[in-house]
């Protein structure tokens, strides 16, 4: 835990030093700041503290300058010393009121525009709660209202830009969630005929917890077999099933993510449950699984910087339509949150665009979770069937490439 921490506050200094500057930069901003009460944090403040600090401590004030060389000065007008990266701005001898020690380095510095993190459409860049916007408003001298914009743009900037450090180590945790969700679709976990989806989905949480991991949302396990049951989104991942016994000839589906170093992922992945004989998952299986490889080939070679996810939504969906498919995308954001901040490509609902987030641009040194679905009818089983993938990527100047590989093979429980 000591060498998480060590690696978590150097990535946090190196963000601010060589990343900040050109956000803050970008966006127009040359002040921001982030206000957050113990146990109720803006969600970009938390991002920011130092790994000892495992909550904001009565009210802390954070706030990052861009100076007149072109780089960002970091400041913590705070009850305590808040790590290494920021300077402590409140000397309580001189201004007793924390909002006067903030508005005295505020009069120092002179910013032409002061960030606060409101958006209507990023609930990660929306955090600043409506008593600490009333208590800044009503401290703050009436010259520098007119001054305050949404830190809407820098906010989501941070959150979604990835330095190569960071990329290189989530290279290692996307692998951890691989290699777990492997042996929970081994016949080490599962016994066909007696173990239960609930017993599997209990199994990762266990098995998380044993590596000293977390997740950041409860898995889920889905089945797909030779019957009458119709498939329904919105049911998989809520029901599934429920606690049904896993059989032979089953096609499992997992739904599952970690958070490590401050990182998320978020995987599906398919596994076939062999029936007796069988050295091999069938091959109307293994085509269906294809396809659904191939629309993730489709769909990210159209990203492009500066294309709006709806452009990407729209073109890949058309594409992968021509060819035969019946797609749904529903790809979002990766990083310090698991459905994060950034470009929203679909929603399993929404196929035909999501507004304001959908809208916003792609950005290079970006991680994405490439979530989708290819529909297939499978003649044997005589139904439609969903092969349901996500896999996490990063888009940079090469475009889109997989941080731990795909699955093109079903994992075989025997």
């Amino acid at each position: 835990m000591q060498q998480r921490a060590q690696w978590i506050d150097g990535i946090l200094e190196k963000r601010i030093s060589t990343l900040m500057p050109s956000l803050m930069k970008e966006s127009g901003i040359d002040m921001w700041i982030l206000i957050s009460r113990e146990y109720n944090e803006d969600p970009i403040l938390k991002t920011l503290l130092p790994a000892t600090w495992l909550s904001a401590r009565r009210t802390t004030i954070l706030v990052f300058a861009l100076n007149k060389q072109g780089k960002v000065d970091a400041y913590a007008v705070a009850p305590y010393n808040v790590g290494s990266v920021f300077k402590k701005a409140w000397d309580k001898k001189a201004h007793p009121n924390q909002w006067h020690a903030l508005n005295s380095l505020i009069e120092n510095l002179q910013p032409n525009k002061i960030g606060l993190n409101q958006s209507q459409y990023w609930q990660h860049a929306d955090g600043l709660v409506a008593t600490d916007k009333e208590n800044f408003l009503a401290n703050l001298p009436s010259a520098y209202h007119n001054r305050i914009v949404s830190a809407e743009k820098l906010a989501v900037s941070w959150l979604e830009q990835r330095i190569p450090e960071e990329i290189e180590k989530y290279k290692d945790i996307v692998a951890i969630a691989h290699s777990i969700i492997a042996e929970g679709f081994s016949n080490k976990v599962i016994i066909p005929g007696k173990t239960t989806t609930n017993e599997l989905i209990w199994w990762f949480r266990e098995r998380v917890r044993e590596l000293k991991l977390q997740v950041w949302f409860h898995p889920s396990i889905m089945i797909q077999r030779a019957d009458q049951r119709q498939f329904d989104h919105e049911a998989s991942f809520t029901d599934g099933y429920g606690n049904n016994v896993i059989q032979k000839g089953d096609l499992l589906h997992v739904d599952f993510g970690i958070n490590y170093l401050r990182l998320n992922t978020d995987t599906q992945q398919h596994a076939y449950v062999l029936k007796e004989g069988e050295t091999a998952a069938p091959t109307y299986l293994v085509e269906a699984l294809n396809k659904a490889n191939q629309l993730q080939d489709i769909f990210t070679r159209q990203f492009k910087v500066g294309r709006t996810g709806n452009e990407v939504l729209k073109t890949s969906l058309d594409k992968a339509k021509s060819k035969g498919l019946k797609p749904a995308i529903y790809t979002h954001p990766l990083g310090y949150h698991g459905h994060a901040a950034g470009t929203t490509l679909g929603m399993w609902d929404k196929q035909n665009g999501v507004p304001g987030d959908g809208d916003y641009p792609l950005h290079l040194n970006t991680a994405y979770s490439i979530e989708l679905n290819n529909a297939i009818f499978i003649e044997e089983w005589n139904k439609e069937i969903r092969v349901m993938l996500e896999e996490d990527a990063f888009f940079d100047q090469s475009g889109v490439w997989y941080l731990n590989g795909r699955q093109t093979e079903l994992l075989l429980v025997r």
